[in-house]
């Protein structure tokens, strides 16, 4: 969905203006549909911001019009398709009096910015689904009652800031649908898939690809349904696999996000750095080296990889690897056997590798107001035999005090590079504070 963009214009607007505004069209026509132009200080129609094309020294005297501007401000003057360095004076004063003013320096920052307002807009018309029954009373309820995104007050926020719907369905009922769909059917649909596996048997594989199908026939009736998640560790009575395989099906399929134990925090977080950045993401639990014994003790491992100032490392690992990491992500993939105990030994689980390299990890706060964000660097993988991490990655940050200070979950969104940059300007567009670790 494009974002629309109400073009405001001064009452000394020459040549140069329609010049540029045309320019921008051209620019941004894959991003943006940019509407009729409007005199500053007039009413403005529905649109996710305004755009100025041009700015003139009377900005300094339009103060009050532009502070009864209730969206973003993108200013885009170069031929360039980015801010003017000639206009960085009347951009600082105009922030500095408390307006959002989004002020890309490169086209594809304003891009970048255009497709966050894109998913700003689809937002109020996209739906989450999950699936649960009574999350937090099933397995490990000591650990799931406390996470704040299955209660009430959470989906409200959610809802009330981004505009989404979210729609609750029963996983003891989509599991017991997917069981009987026959073998048969699973074996066809695999055939034109054959995605690599190791050591799984037919019947794991048959199961798995079941979920797929009782997914995309939910999904098939609801095309606003775009993130589902099943709350499939804590009630993984209602299944006899897993839906790894399903999200990575579903993703390359039809670019659907997908959360992990029903968390829809990440989903959302997923959500918009995704579709707004188009960098490969994903959702994995976190272990602080600086947590000692009450990491390791959860992924069943007697000591942290042996690293230079171990202090600013983490350990990544989610259901025994890396975790839910669709194929077109991954230097390395195959759907593996299970790991974790807390699921059906018929499960499986998904064994891939993000690149070595620049990574950020990000994910919204509970309040619905911020999200915290660090950038640092995927430095390799570790193998724990017979463990809970068979394969976990190792993340370098520059201050693993300062995390464990402001850190908002266990669940995190893994990236790739640093989007730091990118991330604070997607924050203008959406009324968000970044905490930067």
């Amino acid at each position: 969905m494009k974002a629309r963009l109400v073009p405001l214009f001064f009452k000394g607007k020459d040549a140069d203006f329609d010049t540029q505004l045309d320019n921008l069209k051209t620019l941004l026509e894959g991003e943006a549909q940019i509407l009729d132009p409007v005199p500053l200080g007039g009413p403005l129609p529905p649109a996710e911001a305004v755009l100025f094309p041009q700015l003139l020294g009377e900005a300094y005297r339009r103060l009050e019009d532009f502070k009864a501007i209730d969206v973003p401000i993108l200013v885009a003057t170069s031929e360039f398709g980015m801010l003017n360095m000639w206009d960085w004076e009347i951009v600082s004063y105009l922030r500095t009096e408390g307006l959002n003013v989004v002020a890309p320096y490169r086209l594809d920052h304003t891009k970048r910015a255009c497709k966050g307002l894109g998913v700003k807009r689809e937002l109020k018309q996209t739906k989450f689904l999950v699936f649960q029954d009574n999350p937090g009373e099933g397995m490990q309820g000591e650990i799931f009652k406390r996470f704040y995104w299955w209660e009430d007050e959470c989906v409200q926020r959610m809802m009330d800031k981004f505009g989404i719907t979210l729609l609750k369905k029963s996983f003891k009922e989509m599991g017991a649908a997917a069981k009987q769909i026959p073998d048969a059917e699973a074996e066809a649909v695999w055939s034109e898939w054959q995605l690599p596996t190791a050591g799984l048997s037919q019947q794991q594989l048959n199961s798995a690809v079941k979920v797929y199908i009782a997914l995309t026939r939910a999904l098939d009736k609801d095309e606003d349904i775009r993130a589902v998640g099943i709350n499939c560790l804590n009630e993984s009575f209602y299944s006899d696999t897993t839906p790894c395989l399903a999200w990575n099906m579903l993703y390359e399929e039809r670019q659907l996000i997908w959360g992990c134990e029903a968390d829809t925090l990440s989903m959302m977080t997923k959500y918009i750095l995704h579709r707004s950045l188009d960098v490969p993401i994903m959702m994995t639990n976190i272990y602080p080296f600086l947590m000692g014994q009450a990491a390791l003790k959860h992924e069943r491992i007697e000591k942290f990889p042996d690293v230079p100032d171990p202090e600013n490392h983490i350990l990544v690992a989610h259901c025994g690897y890396l975790g839910v990491l669709p194929t077109s992500f991954s230097t390395e993939w195959a759907l593996k056997s299970k790991v974790l105990a807390i699921v059906d030994d018929n499960a499986s689980a998904i064994d891939a590798r993000l690149p070595e390299g620049n990574i950020t990890l990000a994910k919204l706060h509970p309040t619905m107001e911020k999200w915290t964000i660090a950038e640092g660097s995927l430095t390799g993988y570790a193998q724990y035999p017979g463990s809970d991490c068979l394969n976990g990655g190792v993340l370098k940050i520059s201050n693993g005090q300062k995390l464990l200070d402001t850190v908002s979950s266990h669940h995190y969104l893994l990236m790739t590079g640093h989007n730091l940059a990118d991330i604070k300007m997607l924050s203008k567009l959406f009324d968000l504070e970044v905490e930067e670790i």
